[in-house]
């Protein structure tokens, strides 16, 4: 067995200098490391729009918004999505149906637990690109989805 195992090292190394973009195993710490860099920027760029941050990383046994914000009257429900380039397309477009009513799922139950059920909501998207050698881009879609409604 154990020949076998080492046998396996010179074409692991080959992949990896043909496939830069193949990680170890450590690269479960690299993409929660980016995701929250990438919730950062999508803060960042959220409030000099105007958006007041209420919370982040808000988690229920439904599972987890990214960000949550008041952007005048409405509660803003904001899902982030990080990618290093655009090699599987732009990031926000990863966030497909099922994530949506997900979200939304999340969102009443939010506004439920709080008493906000009045309260007008709006789903946007937020999609933070870190291209290699190059500044991370950051394109926010203002009413990316309908609401409640689409269930």
């Amino acid at each position: 067995m154990a020949k076998e195992v080492s046998s396996l090292r010179p074409w692991r190394e080959r992949l990896r200098r043909l496939l830069p973009g193949l990680r170890s195993r450590r690269s479960g710490q690299d993409a929660s490391w980016l995701a929250l860099r990438g919730e950062e920027l999508a803060c960042r760029a959220l409030e000099k729009r105007g958006y007041r941050i209420l919370a982040r990383r808000e988690r229920s046994r439904l599972g987890e918004i990214d960000i949550v914000a008041r952007d005048g009257p409405a509660l803003v429900f904001v899902e982030v999505k990080t990618r290093r380039g655009r090699r599987f397309g732009k990031p926000a477009e990863a966030v497909d149906g099922r994530k949506q009513r997900k979200l939304i799922r999340l969102a009443l139950a939010y506004t439920a637990r709080r008493g906000w059920s009045e309260t007008p909501l709006r789903f946007d998207v937020v999609g933070v690109d870190f291209p290699a050698n190059q500044k991370p881009r950051v394109e926010i879609y203002r009413n990316a989805f309908d609401g409640p409604e689409s269930l």
